[in-house]
């Protein structure tokens, strides 16, 4: 059974700089495509960031993009993201997610992680 538990998150200004982490358990980790997701208050949950072993595959969502860097340890199982030049409305609930590089939707998530900018 895979697990995935967020940390990292918390309290920031405009312009600061957060670093989530992300463990993973119960999975082989190199064969997972790794994710990024968040959900702001009355809004729907929303990709943010992934990145695929298998041939470096990244992505972002066009508003995070060259802010945010998502990164991955296959060591540690854990993957990372770095988030640079925040702004107030990057405040969200981040979850991290996984999914087998076989299938094509996310199908594992952690309890997600508070994050809060200032403005």
């Amino acid at each position: 059974q895979v697990k995935l538990v967020e940390s990292g998150g918390g309290l920031a200004q405009a312009g600061g700089s957060l670093r989530l982490s992300c463990a993973a358990s119960g999975l082989t980790f190199s064969s997972y495509t790794m994710g990024w997701f968040r959900q702001a208050p009355g809004k729907e949950r929303e990709f943010v960031a992934s990145h695929r072993w298998s041939g470096g595959l990244t992505r972002y969502t066009d508003s995070v993009k060259g802010r945010f860097t998502i990164s991955r340890d296959n060591a540690k199982n854990t993957v990372y993201l770095q988030m640079n030049s925040l702004k107030p409305e990057d405040t969200a609930v981040y979850y991290c997610a996984a999914r087998h590089n076989a299938i094509s939707n996310f199908n594992s998530w952690g309890q997600g992680t508070q994050v809060t900018v200032s403005s």
